[in-house]
This record gives structure tokens, sequence and C-alpha cells, in this order.
């Protein structure tokens, strides 16, 4: 299926991230999955890795040979060699969350080609909303097209941001965060990044930074990019990274916030 349309790849996923979601929503019900530390830190769970297997089998069949990054199961490296066709998945984004009996749990599908991000969707299972967007073709909320925001300055921006669960790496992030709180409306930390970037495009949120994995963002850069929203770094891109790929000091705003905020965040730094 490598020549099919950008219309079919988007529903496929769709229907690959809401099985997935299924899935998440039966085990928290029976409550019966394990946990464990990865790295001494990070939360994962055996749900994690079934959905993780579930998505990848539901790919291989519908697209035999391409390539995937996912956090479960793939390496890190597709980073540094991305392919010509290239699925970004996190089964569970908000794993703590879904630990923990929360709502804001996320199953997110990117495709990038040729390093541009073409298809994104991110499902969430106890939210039952399914945010989906494809290159030139619009975004959604469950089916309904969304927009970002039509906020104008930072004193109404509500900004949304997350932090490493490395502890140690959290202090080096506390300017940046006592400059949103001084100069901005507010600060939400919902624990999903790919929500949160599906709730700028939405118009729920104006503004959201934060340094992830590509599995996190891809997805919901798509779907945030097509709303309308503006995406981008606040650092410099490696030239052998696709911008759609690179997962550092990520940006993304409605459009009239977007410098300001930019601004801010950078002069935190100094």
């Amino acid at each position: 299926m490598a020549n099919v349309s950008l219309e079919e790849r988007l529903a496929l996923a769709i229907s690959i991230a809401e099985e997935a979601g299924q899935m998440i929503r039966h085990a928290r019900d029976q409550q019966s999955f394990s946990q464990r530390l990865k790295a001494g830190i990070e939360l994962v769970t055996d749900v994690d890795v079934a959905v993780d297997k579930l998505i990848s089998e539901r790919l291989d069949a519908h697209f035999p040979g391409e390539a995937r990054l996912s956090e479960e199961l793939s390496p890190e490296e597709a980073l540094h060699n991305p392919a010509e066709q290239l699925w970004v998945v996190d089964p569970i984004d908000g794993t703590v969350n879904f630990a923990q009996g929360l709502r804001h749990v996320a199953v997110s599908i990117g495709w990038i080609e040729q390093g541009v991000g073409k298809v994104g969707v991110v499902h969430a299972p106890f939210l039952n909303e399914t945010f989906s967007a494809a290159q030139g073709l619009g975004a959604f909320c469950n089916q309904r097209s969304i927009a970002p925001s039509h906020a104008v300055s930072l004193d109404n921006t509500l900004v949304a941001t997350g932090f490493p669960y490395d502890k140690a790496a959290r202090k080096a992030l506390l300017p940046r965060l006592e400059a949103a709180l001084t100069h901005c409306q507010d600060v939400r930390r919902n624990g999903s990044a790919a929500l949160d970037i599906c709730d700028v495009a939405c118009g729920r949120l104006d503004a959201y930074y934060e340094t992830v994995s590509p599995w996190d963002f891809v997805a919901g850069w798509v779907i945030a990019r097509e709303a309308g929203a503006r995406v981008g770094h606040l650092v410099n891109i490696p030239k052998e990274v696709p911008a759609d790929l690179y997962p550092e000091q990520l940006l993304i705003t409605t459009p009239k916030v977007y410098d300001a905020m930019a601004k801010l965040l950078k002069e935190s730094d100094r």
C-alpha cells in the first residue's frame, strides 16, 4: 500500500488508534496491568508494550516494510537516520496518568514522508476525543473542524508545559516557568504532550512549550499546523534532522502570540 492516498492513511491511522484506545480502556477497567521503571525513572506498564505491539501489527498489515519509531519497541537512532516513510508512535502518551486513573491519556500515531509530517492522529480514550489531520486536508476533533484561539497578547495566553522524569533536570526549567507564570494568564500541566498540542490546535490552550521525544509530539505537530497554529523550535535544528522530527524546545502557539512567547522564553534563560 505504498501508494495509498493521505485520506486512506489517515482513515487507517484513526481506526488503529481507536482500536488501541479500546485496549487501554479495557486494561484500566480490569486493573490487571503491571508497572516498572524504565531507566530507573520513567514509568512503563505492560499495557504500553501490548498496545505498541497491536499498533505495530496493524501498521505492518497495511503498510509492510515502512519504518516505525515507537517509544516501546523501536530504537531512537531513527531520529538521525530518518526513513523515507516513517510511522512515529506513542502507544500511551501519559503513562503516569493512565496508571493513576487520570483522564489525560492518548494514543499518538504520526506519519512522516521524506522528513515532512503528513498524517497525525491523537486519540484520547477517556475523553472520547479523536484529533486528526493530514497535510492539506484540515484538522479535526471527532470529525469537526478545529482552529486555534484568537489570543493576541501574553497576558491572556494560557500556557501548557511539562517536565522531564529526571528530577535533576527540572531546576533548569524553572526560569521559563516563572516567566510564563509572571507574564501569561496561567500555566497548565496535564501530563500528555500530544493532548497539550491538540488543545492548542483547537483553542483550549494558547501556547505549549517543552522538550519531549519524537513519539510524543509528531502527530500533534501535524494536527496543530494543519489547524492553523504556529509550530517551531526555540533552538536551531541540526541539519541532519528533519524539523518535523526534532523534539528539542518545541513551541506551538496560536499565531499571534508566537513571537512574543518565543522572546519571553528565550530571554528567561539569560
